[in-house]
């Protein structure tokens, strides 16, 4: 069987599969931030095991769970595949699409991920190039060079820096955009829903009115940062 893979995880916003195709997009992985494992990647890691990948004239294999989390045969087999894979400078970005969606197995994956309960990417890799810590507040290891396995949908991410922030073939719906305005920047519910529904006036009403100050600052950072 080889060398033992290892596995890092991110938690991204599944919920924003397409219904029509499957696509989504997102972060396999992500440089400078410590998992659960203790491991951290830094960029570059993936350069030479991407190339490699391009000169077989494919990408490593879309499975759910790392193809073993029941232990069947159907668990081994691809739920889809990933179409573009590069680094950036947040970590290793991917475009996938799920195959098989009129299939009772891909009505499953699809509806879970869909639904939010299927939520994780995780890559499975080995380490060809890293180094331990010295020193207790270090990481465990620095990941230097990955050989990239696979790519997995899983339920349960270690690290949650990742997130899909592209729909592709699909309109935004008032769930997306309410989502992307409290998870990604940050807003309450309340500051969220009265921005979608009035715009950036109604926020400001809220200020003049006394009540969401804290909440408009917030709103100004984002709005600075994105």
């Amino acid at each position: 069987m080889g060398e033992p893979m290892d596995r890092f995880e991110v938690k991204f916003d599944a919920g924003s599969v397409d219904e029509k195709t499957g696509t989504f997009e997102g972060y396999g992985a992500c440089f400078g931030n410590v998992d659960s494992y203790g491991d951290v990647i830094v960029k570059g890691a993936f350069k030479a095991s991407l190339r490699d990948w391009k000169k077989a004239k494919s990408l490593p294999p879309m499975l759910v769970q790392h193809g073993g989390w029941m232990m069947t045969d159907m668990d081994a087999l691809p739920i889809g595949k990933w179409e573009a894979m590069e680094e950036d400078d947040t970590g290793l970005r991917v475009k996938g699409r799920l195959i098989n969606l009129d299939t009772e197995r891909g009505k499953n994956i699809y509806g879970a991920m869909r639904e939010g309960v299927l939520d994780g990417m995780s890559i499975g890799y080995r380490a060809k190039e890293f180094s331990y810590g010295t020193k207790p507040e270090d990481p465990r290891r620095t990941l230097k060079a990955i050989d990239l396995v696979e790519v997995s949908v899983v339920t349960f991410p270690a690290n949650g820096r990742a997130r899909v922030d592209a729909v592709k073939a699909g309109s935004l719906t008032e769930r997306d955009l309410e989502r992307m305005l409290t998870q990604d920047a940050g807003l309450s519910r309340s500051v969220a829903r009265r921005l979608m529904t009035g715009g950036f006036e109604a926020v400001k009403a809220m200020r003049d009115a006394g009540d969401g100050l804290d909440e408009l600052a917030a709103l100004l950072r984002a709005r600075a940062k994105l």
